[in-house]
């Protein structure tokens, strides 16, 4: 079990900090990619700091508003396009690759991607449409999925789930790679391993279990499988 204690939300959201969060929800992805770069640009020292703002563990100072306010200006009073749209960035360079360590169990502990910086960029024809690319750690999903293979991921962003296809999940506290298959109850699936020859006194080492739809955080659809490292 962790030792590290799970912080609660603060007593007292400032309105400052409500703004923040306000804006922030509001220019993710236009004005900043991650909150690795938006951390960098606001002088803040980690970009945990701006995930435990967003979550509302902590309030913002209020010079750090208005220096996020002031740089992103041009977003907030309309006269700058999105950046997926800034005639500049059209040119597909790849999808941002994330590194993630597993754990002695196999299964990566869950933590923010978006306060890493990617480790380099996929790209190869028939992935546009994916969001980001993870590494494959463990052996659960042998043979479809290779430990240490990376896979190229498509964010599902209504949860609706094609029972069969393999999906990266986050859950609880730990993201994982599973087959999810369908029960009789509409609001629960079977997250199932490919892996069944791995067997530890007479069990299956990766035996399927049932979680609730509503409790899978982030469901990313495996779009495609590669097997080196493409930066």
């Amino acid at each position: 079990m962790d030792s590290q204690q799970k912080i609660g939300k603060i007593k007292t959201v400032r309105p400052e900090t409500l703004e923040f969060i306000i804006l922030y929800n509001q220019l993710k992805g236009k004005a900043f990619s991650n909150n690795a770069e938006l951390a960098e640009t606001l002088g803040f020292n980690s970009p945990s700091s701006i995930t435990e703002i967003i979550k509302s563990r902590q309030n913002i100072d209020t010079e750090k508003l208005r220096i996020f306010k002031e740089k992103f200006q041009e977003y907030l009073d309309g006269k700058s396009v999105s950046r997926v749209n800034d005639p500049v960035k059209k040119q597909f360079v790849g999808i941002p690759m994330y590194e993630v360590i597993a754990t002695a169990s196999g299964v990566e502990v869950y933590n923010d991607i978006n306060d890493t910086q990617p480790v380099g960029h996929m790209y190869f024809p028939g992935i546009e449409d994916c969001d980001f690319a993870l590494p494959v750690w463990g052996h659960s999903m042998y043979p479809y999925l290779e430990n240490g293979c990376w896979v190229a991921l498509k964010i599902i962003h209504d949860k609706k789930i094609l029972p069969g296809e393999v999906y990266y999940i986050e859950w609880g506290d730990y993201r994982m790679y599973k087959r999810l298959l369908a029960t009789d109850k509409d609001d629960e699936v079977i997250a199932h391993s490919d892996n069944t020859t791995e067997m530890i006194a007479g069990r299956l080492k990766y035996s399927p279990f049932v979680i609730k739809k509503s409790e899978i955080k982030k469901l990313c659809l495996v779009k495609d499988i590669h097997k080196k490292h493409n930066h």
